[in-house]
């Protein structure tokens, strides 16, 4: 992933994202220490007290938890918690704003349906 200037988001958030992408992809696994603000710093080019607020937004979530002076690791239901979370907020956000640009567009129930049909088939 390459973190984006222009994003709305910033850049520490876009860590913290990255990082919870990792994890629903296992590349950290439950336990498994996950990168010092040090070297998200160096990988990404950024401050590392920018790496460090990315981290502390997943500690603050209990997706990681810090073992003293020996870093940051992955909880071990971060996967699932991770999962959850974006399915109760981003998901339904995204829903919710698909489905009111659709009554906008007076499109149907079952046309919505049949587009959503469409777009995971082609993804396929």
């Amino acid at each position: 992933m390459i973190l984006s200037n222009d994003s709305s988001k910033p850049i520490y958030v876009q860590i913290a994202e990255w990082l919870e992408n990792e994890i629903i992809a296992e590349r950290f696994t439950a336990n498994e220490k996950v990168y010092s603000q040090y070297q998200l710093a160096e990988l990404f080019n950024i401050n590392p007290a920018t790496a460090a607020k990315g981290l502390t937004i997943l500690v603050e979530e209990m997706t990681l938890y810090k073992k003293r002076g020996l870093g940051m690791f992955v909880a071990p239901e971060a996967k699932m918690m991770i999962l959850e979370k974006r399915r109760n907020e981003t998901l339904t956000k995204m829903v919710t704003d698909i489905v009111l640009e659709a009554k906008r567009l007076s499109v149907t129930k079952a046309e919505l349906i049949q587009l959503i049909h469409k777009c995971e088939e082609e993804i396929q």
